[in-house]
């Protein structure tokens, strides 16, 4: 389903940044991911179960757990500097969100569990006031609201369990484009923003070779996010024409890709939890940006400027995690994490509206409960992108200089309440 785009002329940006993985995904959705850089798989024990491992959620203590979370994510001021011409430097704004999340597991039934979780795994901001950049990217953002309930069954009890769910996802995305093209001064716009509904399926597969040692498996499929809708697009060059003003409806997709997550934990000494986990984002899906016009576009200026279609050619990406979690008391649980998270974006395609790279994540964070039925949580993860340097102007880019000063601050404050 399809809701139409409108015309952009001023929209305050509330989305989630592209700063906490690959891409523009975002996998850290609680305090306890937070806490321990997405190492929460095998080791989920708490209402998130429901989103990370809804078959491991078969397994859990029985009743009914609901969580809420309140994540605020802090993004830096990213740089780029040009080889060709300070003209064409500049830096992306900084930018500050704040993004709910809901979880939710129900008592068992004859060996089933229902679970539910409210997140937005998938998202994209970036601002630049430079004006070379904005020319590509004045503000470029895309923002994904999940809705998954999941069904999980236990086979072998406190042994295997099975889980699989449907998602209905709510997107929204903003395109703007604003800036100058040419040296002698011609410029390009184009303005669009929408919204969309989509749907995709997940699933996942738990087992227990002892009380102490977990083995999970989780796989969220790929979905198309494809907008349909009106755009505007502006030019000055050449002076007077008619063809300079364009008004029509045009289309977009992007990609947000199938995920799959294998983790391990074990428990030592009964406080002890360590987890090791890698998981695949299916980036290679994001082959091109292309955005499509119904009427035909003659302003060459407006054509090469916006009316190309973009490769991407992104490549399938991987993260490796570490998580930790250490029980001090009954009241008290400690958590730290760390994690390496390759880019999918290659050198040839790597643009302002994005400008990924490979990234180091830190995290620490603590749960406490207040009772057998309140805890509450509190989580900080770092993110540290390497510097990068480009030159793909001879590919059809934009870029020929470095990018550097990408990093982000996530901090999540969570209640979950047993009842």
């Amino acid at each position: 389903m399809k809701k139409t785009l409108s015309c952009l002329v001023a929209l305050s940006l509330f989305t989630a940044g592209s700063a906490f993985a690959s891409g523009y995904r975002i996998p850290e959705q609680s305090v306890n991911a937070i806490s321990k850089s997405n190492a929460n798989i095998a080791s989920a024990s708490s209402a998130d179960a429901a989103y990370y491992n809804p078959a491991g959620a078969a397994m859990l203590k029985d009743g009914w757990i609901t969580e809420i979370n309140f994540n605020y994510i802090h993004l830096t001021s990213s740089k780029y500097e040009d080889a060709r011409s300070p003209l064409y430097s500049g830096e992306s704004r900084e930018d500050d969100f704040l993004l709910p999340t809901l979880f939710l597991l129900a008592p068992k039934w004859h060996g089933f569990r229902f679970g539910f979780s409210v997140t937005a795994p998938y998202g994209l901001a970036r601002r630049w006031d430079s004006p070379y950049a904005k020319t590509f990217a004045e503000k470029f953002s895309v923002q994904v609201f999940d809705i998954n309930p999941t069904l999980s069954y236990e086979i072998i009890p406190d042994k295997l369990a099975v889980a699989v769910g449907g998602r209905a996802i709510y997107a929204k995305a903003t395109v703007m484009s604003n800036g100058t093209v040419d040296p002698a001064g011609i410029n390009a716009s184009r303005a669009m923003s929408g919204d969309t509904h989509e749907w995709g399926w997940n699933a996942a597969i738990d087992y227990k070779p002892t009380k102490e040692w977990n083995i999970a498996a989780t796989y969220r499929s790929h979905v198309d996010l494809d907008y349909e809708g009106d755009a505007i697009l502006k030019t000055n060059y050449p002076p007077g024409m008619p063809f300079n003003h364009v008004a029509t409806r045009g289309s977009v997709t992007v990609a947000a890709p199938a995920v799959l997550a294998i983790a391990t934990s074990y428990t030592f000494f009964d406080r002890l939890t360590v987890e090791l986990g890698w998981d695949r984002t299916f980036w290679s899906e994001y082959e091109n940006l292309d955005f499509r016009y119904d009427q035909t576009i003659y302003s060459p200026v407006l054509n090469n400027a916006f009316n190309t279609t973009v490769p991407k050619n992104w490549d399938d990406s991987d993260a490796y995690r570490l998580g930790l979690e250490y029980v001090t008391t009954d009241k008290l649980t400690l958590m730290a994490g760390v994690c390496y998270d390759k880019t999918p974006a290659p050198d040839s395609t790597l643009g302002f509206e994005l400008p990924d790279s490979d990234a180091w994540l830190f995290s620490v964070g603590a749960r406490y409960a207040i009772n057998d039925k309140m805890e509450v949580g509190l989580g900080v993860l770092y993110d540290v992108k390497e510097s990068r340097t480009v030159n793909n102007l001879d590919q059809g880019g934009h870029a020929n200089g470095e990018f550097s000063d990408m990093a982000g601050i996530l901090v999540s404050a969570g209640f979950q309440y047993r009842f």
